[in-house]
């Protein structure tokens, strides 16, 4: 099933269930999602491809994740709570992540195919690595673990 398909699905879902804060919070991945295929048109492409909607979800998360800290810096842990609870369902709609030994191998395969030999291509392998591996890898943490493999120099 196409993420667009199982957004309408789980939406429908909420409702019959009366979940609010489930359906708001799809309520707003749509709205992202219909904002993301209107800059597409613009751009003269077609639809939001699922990778695209995969890369929007995980910039929802971090958006909330940074909400969350906020939140927890100034005392109001009923917002972080409500924070918490978006990212969870907004999670569910991504595929499993991967973990730190899948994703070093990933990065040792792209640097391999990218032919990267120093600092200055960690643009090559990152942009390879989102290419292949959209809404299954923390691209914030492999950022880390690319500048950690690469070679200085």
């Amino acid at each position: 099933m196409q993420l667009r398909e199982r957004f309408t699905q789980e939406l429908k879902d909420a409702m019959k269930a009366g979940d609010k804060r489930k359906l708001g919070t799809i309520r707003l991945m749509q709205a992202a999602l219909k904002d993301k295929d209107i800059e597409a048109r613009g751009a003269g492409r077609g639809e939001t491809s699922d990778d695209e909607i995969l890369g929007l979800l995980q910039k929802m998360i971090k958006q909330r994740q940074e909400s969350v800290a906020i939140y927890q810096q100034n005392g109001r842990p009923e917002l972080a709570e409500g924070e918490q609870e978006e990212i969870a369902v907004i999670q569910g709609f991504l595929p499993k992540q991967m973990d730190e030994a899948e994703t070093r191998a990933a990065i040792e395969s792209a640097i391999a195919e990218t032919g990267a030999a120093s600092m200055k291509d960690m643009g090559k392998v990152v942009g390879a690595l989102r290419g292949t591996y959209a809404g299954r890898m923390d691209f914030g943490r492999a950022s880390a673990l690319v500048k950690e493999m690469l070679p200085k120099g």
